[in-house]
């Protein structure tokens, strides 16, 4: 815990900190904190000064990371540009989405030490999976600032992923030749070409439906799922299924650990010789390690193999395997090596879910067995148990993932308790083994039946999740609560599972922080990054004045509580007036605003007429230099190219704008990169 408020220390700074203090100063820290963990004689002092070390040393960790994956980022306002490159992955969301991820060595119009180490590509046509060397023209732009102010940076995770632009391809790429790239990359390469082979493997085998998931969970890849199963999965509250982690982790390496340790104890000689348990938990940290590989190391996936890891290590040294101690080992173990995952939701929600799972485990009272008791009693007792123990993980697993999933995602999936239900026997007991076993066999065959039954079981799973997904009110859009209240409710979690007694439950109320805490007034006006956008909120609907920036308006919209109307362009027509140009409000319109959306500056008399209009301007291009604007809230193209996306409130003193930079503050990742002067 003290080592992640640390790293999260460092990610709330406004500044970045210089690299000889964020690293000297918790060197200092962590060795007073030794010298007085031997020779102190205080052990509430020692005990301070420790958890003080590790909180230094998760500032220091985070710091350090910052400076080694730093990497170039294209400039802003880019012309299109020939890239040439080596496909590293096929990162597509969707079908509808096809993308690639590309290592480029040359792009047109960069020097050499501007070319970013990574980028990704939407590619419309001709999708080239990896290991290929291609030539596209893209239009490139450096990754996205937050949609609105205080909601999630995806610029600083493009920055810890090395990715320093994103664009759209122009053209179909085309395959080159190029010079061979060091001998670890072209290991990189082969392994995902391996990867993406073994998925359009299953696809033909299965078809593009249930074979594009059973890719998803085998192989990570994407690229084959329908938006709308996608959209099906989220809204019933199976979307987990799709992202590789710890329960395709535990499902995996339980399979194997079953599955050897049964094996062992079926072979006497065997049996007598060698320690079952063991050699079944080699055989399970060799499985998730191949799983690892396979899946293309996702950060979900990797810490749920160090998560898996640990455990398997303790039953290694005779220690118990499922503990909390076990879980704060494999954090801390995360936590050095990627210390950004600790304003990652992923990281956030799954280590949650864990804590609240062994805690219960922890204090399960397991029935007694009774003697002697006839075959079917047995069988009904076992499938009651197995019935409340399903009900109780998917419940506890829900209900400590909630605030996190509020605070991120604004999301509350009311039937996901019972669609979890309905399929955690299906992934668990058939998709899941019969996709490992149907996934072996393809590589030497067709994979029947392994691959009929895994068929049936996703076709299954599809099913429940458009039922559920089709529902009334399946689907509640929350507020996101203050800031701190997601640390206010991790806090209050960890005091639940951690503390003996019933003084536990005094953390439930910081535990529902993000839902008991007043929200925020709604803002009254939205503005995209640039000026590209804007929307109004009306009653619990965000209103865009355009179709752009769909993504963008839908985040904020969320963030705040508003849903999008069922059509946006119709919602909107009553109320402004839309044109190529401008928006002008119409007499129904909330408020007065105006927004200029071309490229190039208005004319002077166009000027005038967008501060007569309105008292809110918004010129993506220009300044409000007309004697009209004066006394109006104009919004330039200098103040939005600083400021990224704005809120604006309406208040008796007139309006305050918050701006999503002044949020993020002076760090790598929030620098607006330009391009070189003439």
């Amino acid at each position: 815990m003290a080592a992640g408020l640390g790293a999260a220390a460092y990610f709330a700074l406004k500044t970045e900190p210089p690299l000889g203090v964020a690293l000297g100063g918790p060197a200092a820290v962590v060795v007073l904190a030794v010298a007085v963990a031997i020779w102190g004689r205080s052990r509430a002092g020692a005990i301070a000064l420790v958890l003080a070390a590790f909180a230094a040393a998760g500032f220091g960790c985070a710091a350090a990371r910052t400076h080694l994956v730093a990497a170039p980022v294209v400039p802003a306002d880019m012309k299109p540009a020939r890239v040439e490159g080596w496909v590293v992955d096929v990162v597509s969301t969707s079908a509808e989405h096809p993308r690639m991820l590309i290592a480029p060595t040359y792009v047109e119009g960069l020097r050499p030490d501007q070319v970013p180490a990574r980028i990704r590509i939407t590619a419309r046509s001709g999708l080239i999976g990896p290991g290929m060397p291609i030539r596209v023209l893209a239009l490139l732009s450096p990754p996205p600032p937050p949609a609105s102010p205080g909601a999630y940076d995806f610029a600083r995770d493009a920055f810890f992923r090395r990715i320093g632009g994103s664009g759209l391809a122009l053209g179909a790429p085309q395959v080159i030749s190029l010079a061979p790239p060091p001998l670890t990359f072209r290991i990189g390469l082969a392994v995902n070409q391996a990867r993406w082979s073994l998925a359009r493997r299953l696809v033909e085998r299965m078809g593009p439906r249930t074979g594009g998931l059973a890719a998803a969970l085998v192989s990570g890849q994407q690229a084959w799922l329908a938006e709308a199963d996608i959209q099906a999965m989220r809204d019933s509250g199976l979307a987990h299924i799709l992202s590789i982690s710890g329960v395709h982790m535990a499902i995996v390496g339980g399979f194997v650990f079953a599955f050897l340790r049964l094996g062992v104890a079926a072979w006497p000689w065997m049996a007598l010789r060698v320690p079952g348990k063991k050699v079944a938990a080699a055989g399970a940290l060799a499985a998730l390690l191949a799983y690892l590989v396979i899946s293309g190391w996702p950060p979900p996936a990797q810490r749920s193999a160090i998560t898996a890891g640990v455990a398997g290590l303790a039953v290694l040294l005779d220690r118990r395997a499922l503990t909390l101690h076990s879980l704060a080992v494999a954090a801390l173990v995360v936590l050095a090596l990627q210390p950004e995952a600790v304003a990652q939701p992923g990281f956030q929600m799954s280590f949650a879910a864990t804590a609240a799972l062994l805690a219960m485990a922890e204090t399960w009272r397991r029935p007694s067995r009774e003697i002697s008791v006839p075959l079917p009693i047995k069988l009904v007792q076992g499938m009651g148990e197995w019935l409340l123990a399903g009900l109780m993980v998917s419940f506890v697993a829900g209900l400590a993932t909630g605030p996190f999933a509020i605070q991120h995602f604004n999301r509350v999936t009311v039937w996901g308790l019972p669609a979890n239900l309905a399929t955690e026997a299906l992934n668990s007991l058939v998709i899941m083994p019969a996709l490992a076993l149907g996934t072996a066999a393809a590589l030497f065959g067709p994979g029947q039946p392994f691959l009929g039954v895994a068929d049936w079981g996703l076709d299954a799973t599809l099913g429940v999740a458009r039922a559920f997904a089709g529902a009334p009110h399946a689907v509640l859009t929350v507020a996101s609560g203050p800031n701190w209240t997601l640390a206010a409710s991790f806090l209050g979690l960890l005091f639940v599972c951690l503390w003996r007694g019933p003084l536990r439950w005094l953390g439930l109320p910081f535990f529902a922080a993000v839902s008991l805490v007043p929200h925020p007034p709604t803002p009254a006006i939205w503005i995209a990054p640039e000026g590209a956008n804007a929307a109004v909120a009306l009653a619990h609907e965000a209103i865009p004045l355009r179709k752009t920036q769909a993504f963008s308006v839908q985040l904020w919209g969320r963030r705040r509580g508003l849903d999008l109307p069922a059509d946006p362009a119709a919602a909107a027509a009553p109320l402004f007036d839309c044109n190529r140009d401008a928006c002008f409000p119409l007499a129904a319109a909330p408020v007065r605003l105006v927004t200029w959306q071309r490229r190039i500056p208005p004319s002077a008399d166009a000027l005038d007429a967008l501060c007569r209009a309105g008292e809110v301007v918004v010129l993506r291009r220009g300044e409000g230099t007309s004697p009209a604007c004066a006394g109006k809230l104009v919004l330039g193209e200098r103040a939005l190219a600083a400021g990224g996306a704005a809120e604006l409130y309406h208040g008796p003193d007139g309006w305050t704008v918050v701006w999503a930079q002044t949020l993020r503050g002076t760090r790598p990742w929030s620098v607006r990169p330009q391009g070189d002067e003439d």
